[in-house]
């Protein structure tokens, strides 16, 4: 197999992102400081030796939640977006050879400045796209705001990373006060992703923006285990829903849902979950599929989900031209990254 290994989908918080957020922030939060306590993710230098350890292996960095949005109100938020994006962009300008591009944050609590940060980093940094939430403050990605920045994204011909959000006290039942076990987060977060990825097919996202990539976390969520529920299931869309709610099948989508699922771009980053990848690939295609792990958020604290995802797609049934093009090559061509082949 390939050295060459191009993480499209891994997280970092660069120094002065991490002052500008505390100094906003009216009292710590517990995911925030998590984060902050991972070495690789503040420290350069421990995350070069950890990349080391995986020749050919290379990064596309994205900074990790919770994100500006979600530590300041509209006023703050551009201004922490803002250095988060100078700061990833001197990372890649300084370490070209191990970070061919950056994944760029936005103020998705201001729409208005969202749409103008995503034209700089993209047009003037560099960035080869930007990481969209998949609900901001509680409020889907398809309401007209959030698709605007969708539009311009594609129009400036860049890429958008969909990342799953939801907080653990959106409960599991409406009888408790808080979800348990981490559910918010193992099953939560799929569920979510897939939410997003439904309600944008629906909203018509893929024929306003035909060649818009757009990089799924996780495998696309549970997307792919859904393929007959979302296929001969949506034939019946209608029928089961009552007259007074017809406003909740109203869609603008010109395609089968599953032909505009199947637009997506899914990542490999299942924490080394062998099937999860194949059913991933069966559904989207090996040309739709982008090596990730998830980096650094593994009980080893950066190394442990390279080495798995990397052991889980050598052991997958693919041809020499196919992982390849998972490992490096699809990005490298979708995101425009020649120095990456």
């Amino acid at each position: 197999m390939s050295d060459e290994c191009l993480d499209v989908f891994c997280h970092v918080l660069p120094s002065e992102y991490c002052a500008a957020a505390n100094r906003s922030l009216t009292k710590p939060t517990f995911m925030f400081t998590r984060a902050q306590a991972i070495p690789v993710m503040v420290n350069p230098e421990a995350r070069f030796r950890v990349m080391d350890q995986f020749p050919g292996y290379r990064q596309i960095p994205s900074l990790a939640s919770p994100t500006p949005e979600q530590i300041a109100g509209p006023e703050q938020s551009p201004e922490l977006a803002r250095i988060a994006n100078d700061a990833l962009a001197t990372l890649v300008s300084k370490h070209r050879d191990r970070f061919p591009s950056f994944v760029a944050t936005l103020p998705l609590n201001n729409p208005e400045a969202a749409l103008v940060e995503a034209e700089r980093a993209v047009k003037r940094l560099g960035a080869a796209g930007v990481q969209i939430m998949t609900s901001i403050a509680g409020r889907p990605l398809d309401e007209p705001p959030h698709l605007a920045l969708f539009a311009l994204v594609a129009k400036l011909g860049g890429a958008v990373w969909l990342h799953p959000t939801r907080p653990m006290t959106r409960p599991d039942y409406p009888s408790e006060p808080v979800s348990k076990f981490d559910i918010w987060w193992s099953l939560g977060w799929p569920y979510e992703t897939s939410v997003a990825m439904v309600r944008l097919a629906f909203a018509g996202l893929f024929d306003r923006c035909p060649n818009l990539p757009v990089i799924t976390h996780h495998v696309g969520g549970i997307i792919p285990m859904m393929e007959g529920r979302l296929g001969s299931g949506m034939e019946l869309l209608g029928t089961r829903t009552p007259p007074e709610h017809a406003d909740a099948i109203r869609h603008q989508l010109q395609e089968p849902p599953l032909s505009a699922l199947r637009r997506y771009y899914a990542d490999t980053a299942s924490f080394g979950a062998r099937g999860a990848i194949e059913c991933g690939r069966s559904f989207f295609g090996a040309d739709r599929l982008m090596f990730a792990t998830d980096m650094p958020f593994d009980p080893e604290q950066g190394p442990g989900y390279i080495r798995a995802t990397l052991k889980a797609i050598r052991e997958l049934d693919l041809s020499d031209v196919e992982r390849k093009a998972i490992l490096a090559g699809n990005a490298a061509r979708v995101l425009k990254l020649k120095a990456a082949l």
